[in-house]
């Protein structure tokens, strides 16, 4: 059983960086697969980013590539999403997840097991 706590999240101006948290219990957080996904208001959860236990790699979408960054620290059952360049379309409800690691890193959100309650961030133009 695993429990994730998002936080970090604000209010910034477009063009500004936030850095989320994920603090999680649990004495297993190492041999999970850990994700970050966003929801906008009225759209669907959207895949963000995942990274290994191992922390080697990790993989994003597209629209965040080059501006956002996944890392987890195993030492502090942390998982982190650095965001940075940060556009008003960016705006969501920030939420982490995480699945026992199984070598695949998927971006359906169907898949995993754990979530936390999310955190906003708001973007301004």
């Amino acid at each position: 059983q695993v429990q994730l706590v998002e936080s970090g999240g604000g209010l910034v101006q477009a063009g500004g960086s936030l850095r989320l948290s994920c603090a999680a219990s649990g004495r297993t957080f190492s041999l999970y697969t850990l994700a970050w996904f966003r929801q906008a208001l009225g759209k669907e959860r959207e895949f963000v980013a995942a990274i290994s236990w191992s922390g080697a790699n990790s993989n994003g979408v597209d629209s965040v590539k080059g501006r956002f960054t996944i890392s987890r620290d195993n030492a502090k059952n942390t998982v982190y999403l650095q965001m940075n360049s940060l556009k008003p379309e960016d705006t969501a409800v920030y939420y982490c997840a995480g699945r026992l690691y199984d070598g695949t890193k998927p971006r359906t959100p169907q898949v995993y097991d754990y979530w936390g309650q999310g955190t906003q961030v708001t973007v301004s133009s």
